[in-house]
């Protein structure tokens, strides 16, 4: 059975099923696993893609036949997996994924003990290596599978970060991209004063409304309709596996995460001030602002959840959010979570008693934005050297990609892992500025 190594990225593992990720791939990839991890057990979970419960049953036996137990959760989100691993007191973890990609795609996501994640750079492909070769051992002793039902214990975990007791009779529109999201969602507000509107919740590997990937924007006319239509109080919306969550305040208007970390990064350091939180270097001063003004300490660390989640452990932080809609808890075993920011959001909604528009109004009134704005160049290097020359006078910065600071705006370039695009971030003091920077780099860029 060859192994197509393509498959293996920085984060995590993903291919098309059956041409590249297949049951006999994945029983290969499951053994390299257990070779390079070595745990005693291991905690899976899927999500709603067709070719879930075939590789999942493929996936157990090359483990098993490894001699290492598993724990089989069943259909759940990401963030579930992590809740798991170390919850169960397992050493190691697998989700089924692809996240948001089309439906023909299916992949893995891999921590090992205490949901620490297996990355490029901390293994993944050691374990692509292993898989090709076929360099492992198995045992003689086969290894044992248990189901475990940790909805109650999760929706526990997730509302253990509020009071329940304050929250107010919200109405939400919830948007599930026909993912895992609704099922999730619908046992977190089960006890709690709110109505959900359901949008999208039956659970369909088909993904018959498209790509569930909210950060498209074409993904999200619905729900913004939806929200103005029924006069609701807010709309939340997930991706496919629900690890990361997205916001449409009362009006309609889109939540960029930048503003949700700013906000998040108040709510826990009005309960814990002192507190370190963490955020990426696209955009930086409504987070450094706010956190400095609550009592925090603010540290830039570059993006990506594996670069992120280190240096939480490091700096034991309280809280990380990223604009991508990923949010990471201390308390939480340093993981990201799709449900802990809508509880989070919710709480601090009904204690300010402000709407979210009125919660966001001083931070979109005092930084404004861009938005990630995709340049398709030649040489994605070659176009940032060229860029950081030009603006050599501003304050540089290369934690991720290229930053230049001015007293009155900055910006940020990251080029793509994996097309020929530049991402830019602009954010000004004022919305002429940030036009007109804007502007600028685009046709600098172009």
């Amino acid at each position: 059975m060859e192994i197509n190594p393509s498959m293996f990225k920085a984060y995590d593992i993903r291919g098309i099923y059956p041409e590249q990720l297949n049951e006999d791939s994945i029983c290969q990839i499951g053994k390299a696993f257990v070779e390079f991890v070595k745990p005693k057990n291991v905690v899976i979970g899927y999500d709603i893609r067709l070719s879930a419960k075939s590789l999942f049953k493929a996936l157990s036996h090359g483990i098993m036949d490894m001699g290492v137990d598993v724990v089989a959760l069943g259909e759940v989100s990401t963030d579930m997996v992590y809740f798991a691993v170390p919850w169960c007191g397992c050493d190691s973890g697998i989700m089924l994924t692809a996240s948001h990609n089309p439906p023909q795609y299916n992949g893995m996501k891999l921590v090992r003990q205490q949901s620490i994640p297996i990355s490029g750079d901390t293994g993944i492909y050691q374990i692509r290596d292993l898989a090709i070769e076929q360099k492992f051992i198995q045992s003689d002793k086969k290894g044992t599978i248990i189901s475990r039902d940790i909805y109650d214990e999760y929706v526990k975990h997730v509302l253990s970060f509020i009071n329940p007791r304050v929250l107010k009779p919200y109405r939400i529109v919830a948007d599930a991209g026909n993912g895992i999201g609704g099922k999730v969602v619908s046992g977190i507000v089960k006890d709690l004063p709110v109505q959900i509107i359901p949008m999208n919740f039956e659970p369909d590997g088909n993904f018959p409304n498209g790509e569930p990937n909210p950060l498209l924007e074409e993904k999200r006319i619905g729900i913004i309709e939806r929200v103005k239509q029924e006069k609701c109080d807010l709309g939340v919306a997930w991706d496919g596996d629900a690890d990361r969550c997205f916001f449409i305040d009362e009006n309609g208007e889109f939540i960029d995460g930048y503003y949700i970390t700013a906000l998040l990064a108040e709510a826990f350091l009005k309960k814990k001030p002192g507190s370190k939180i963490i955020f990426d270097p696209r955009l930086i001063w409504a987070n450094i602002d706010v956190i400095k003004q609550y009592g925090g300490i603010p540290i830039i660390n570059k993006s990506g959840h594996a670069f992120i989640k280190e240096r939480m452990r490091k700096e034991d932080a309280l809280f990380a959010g990223e604009m991508s809609a990923h949010y990471y808890f201390r308390d939480n075993y340093y993981a990201d979570n799709g449900m802990i920011p809508l509880v989070l959001i919710l709480e601090l909604m009904s204690i300010t008693n402000k709407s979210l528009s009125e919660l966001l109004l001083p931070l979109k009134s005092r930084y404004f934005i861009s938005g990630e704005i995709n340049c398709l160049v030649d040489s994605p290097a070659e176009k940032i050297r060229e860029i950081e020359e030009y603006y050599q006078d501003g304050e540089i910065s290369c934690i991720d990609g290229l930053s230049v600071e001015y007293p009155a705006w900055r910006f940020n370039l990251r080029a793509s892992n994996t097309e020929p695009f530049i991402r830019l971030n602009v954010e000004a003091k004022n919305k002429g500025l940030l036009e007109e920077k804007t502007g600028e780099l685009k046709n600098r860029l172009g």
